[in-house]
């Protein structure tokens, strides 16, 4: 048996990040991975750790301080109140996706049948299928290994969820209307951006989900917004996550292809973040 104080994994890992991340992270260590009680970390009581939890505290600080990401770490993430399972094949769920489903929520009726493109972790997709019971809910994903750990994610969170590998920018396949509602978070950071990334996002997560080039940042909005007017049910609507920096050219995307009540809506803080229309 070996002790170790909240003080001391802190002042491990500022080694590495800014004190108020340290904080943060060693908190989540102490409490969330320790089991550490919330009162006793905050009291600053040492953890007694047994030779197996002592190894474990090794491989944890060990990996934080090679910048991979908590989440990771841990093998989940939280997204609107639910545990999703996470790995580097699917990208970390961020809080502006929650907005977005949270936006879908709020101004949709339930649909019959919903399409998530480029699921990942299928975060979008799990959580409207369990907010709509009903609906017949499809999500696509070029990456098989994304596919898996979203599976693993539906059959956990008990949703339903049917799952299909899919390149959304191959050549056109067969398609018919029969979707009311589409919604995709496509890779949108173009890579002229990179240089003001984290460490944790560039060494550690899906680069095919997070990038785009230079030469053409639009390519999935065009390609999804083009294949949603034969998807799309006369009146089913369109919701996507957006580049800050590429609103009005994504909102013209949109016009462009025919969607009307094409809109552009700012997240939390205050940055052009999601695009939406409908097929007349």
């Amino acid at each position: 048996m070996s002790t170790i104080s909240p003080r001391g994994i802190r002042r491990m890992l500022q080694s590495a990040y800014p004190q108020g991340e340290a904080s943060a992270l060693a908190r989540i260590v102490c409490c969330e991975m320790l089991g550490q009680a919330a009162t006793d970390y905050y009291l600053g009581k040492d953890i007694t750790l047994s030779a197996k939890s002592e190894k474990d505290l090794h491989d944890i600080l060990h990996r934080l301080l090679r910048f991979e990401p908590v989440q990771y770490v841990q093998g989940e993430a939280v997204f609107l109140g639910r545990r999703f399972k996470v790995t580097p094949d699917v990208l970390i769920p961020r809080p502006e996706t929650g907005e977005l489903v949270e936006l879908i929520l709020d101004e949709c009726p339930p649909a019959h049948s919903v399409l998530d493109v480029g699921t990942g972790s299928g975060c979008i997709a799990i959580s409207l299928s369990c907010a709509w019971p009903s609906a017949g809910v499809e999500a696509w994903d070029v990456s098989e290994a994304a596919l898996r750990v979203a599976r693993a994610n539906s059959a956990a969170l008990g949703a339903r969820v049917c799952f299909r590998q899919c390149d959304v920018l191959a050549p056109l396949f067969s398609v018919e209307p029969r979707f009311d509602l589409i919604v995709s978070n496509p890779p949108y950071i173009t890579c002229a951006e990179r240089k003001e990334m984290e460490r944790n996002v560039l060494d550690w997560e899906p680069s095919g989900a997070l990038f785009v080039s230079d030469d053409d940042p639009l390519r999935f909005y065009s390609r999804i917004a083009s294949l949603g007017m034969s998807l799309l049910r006369p009146g089913g609507r369109l919701y996507f996550e957006i580049n800050r920096a590429y609103g009005p050219q994504t909102a013209d995307v949109l016009r462009r292809c025919g969607y009307a009540g094409v809109s552009l809506r700012r997240d939390l803080s205050g940055n052009d973040r999601f695009v939406s229309g409908y097929l007349p």
